[in-house]
């Protein structure tokens, strides 16, 4: 199990821990509560949870965490929004990377919670990821000019609004987002400290439960920081990833690969750009993890 770093409490058990307090409960309760809703989770687990020592991160425990939360009173997402990315196991968990490291790693807990502080629900289980598109197009200064990306949602359950949105702003000046198909936004988060922007987006109208939906929203860049990768991190499992890079045929790099890290798989792959300079990656029923196209010039 993932250990805690120091003797100082995660964002996440600090806010278990009170939520339990507040809410005057016990973990023999929640326990019982747990077993009761089919999602259970021992005692053992319950107090690892809420002391730091581990935290959820398998398909069962982030079911049993949506639980949590409506026990406890808490808005859906809010304790999941605190979690720390997965820990690779196995084997490969100590590994020497033999790429590069990505210049964007996942956002610390800290990062994500000043983000998303004051967004509406954030519990991504209530939306199945079934397709998501992505295509960036650089621009002969080597520097990133325009993000556009379709996702294809699935609701798992009705009254579902709105989806939020994590993504880098620490460019000067910050990227423009501009939702251009079945999304407005609702509000903004910028966290100084780390560049992160959080947004929610909502929906036309609430869902119904199984209902599909396809959105689209562009991410405009204005800087000119020469860009070394485009990648995409999620939590939750995704059926189709597909993400494309476009480059400049006055700027062409000099080396290109497609990579992925899936729980304790490393994968890296050469690609070579086609006809209209572009190179893509295809990932397909990936799990929790990063999956993105990197480069050098």
């Amino acid at each position: 199990m993932p250990e805690s770093a120091g003797t100082r409490l995660s964002p996440f058990a600090e806010l278990l821990r009170r939520a339990i307090r507040q809410r005057g409960a016990t973990l023999e309760r929640l326990a019982d509560h747990l077993r009761g809703q089919g999602t259970p989770v021992s005692l053992a687990t319950l107090s690892y949870w809420q002391s730091g020592r581990s935290q959820p991160e398998r398909a069962v425990s982030l079911a049993a965490l949506r639980n949590v939360e409506r026990y406890l009173g808490l808005r859906g997402g809010e304790l999941a929004g605190l979690l720390d990315a997965p820990r690779p196991r196995g084997r490969l968990a100590h590994r020497t990377p033999t790429a590069e490291p990505m210049s964007k790693m996942w956002p610390d807990a800290r990062s994500r919670h000043r983000a998303l502080d004051g967004l509406g629900p954030r519990d991504e289980t209530r939306l199945t990821r079934l397709s998501i598109v992505s295509r960036v197009e650089i621009g002969p200064d080597r520097a990133e000019r325009r993000q556009w990306t379709r996702h294809i949602l699935r609701a798992e359950e009705d009254g579902v609004s709105s989806i939020v949105l994590l993504f880098w702003a620490d460019a000067q000046p910050p990227p423009i987002l501009v939702p251009t198909r079945n999304l407005s936004v609702v509000a903004l988060n910028r966290d100084e400290d780390s560049g992160l922007a959080a947004a929610e987006l909502q929906f036309p109208r609430p869902l119904a439960r199984h209902e599909t939906i396809i959105v689209e929203y562009e991410i405009e860049q204005v800087g000119t920081v020469p860009a070394t990768n485009h990648e995409r991190r999620t939590r939750m499992p995704t059926r189709e990833l597909l993400i494309e890079v476009r480059f400049d045929p006055a700027a062409l790099p000099a080396r290109c690969e497609q990579f992925s890290e899936i729980g304790d798989r490393h994968l890296v792959r050469p690609l070579t750009w086609d006809d209209s300079y572009t190179v893509h990656a295809l990932g397909l029923d990936l799990g929790a993890g990063a999956f993105g196209i990197r480069w050098e010039w």
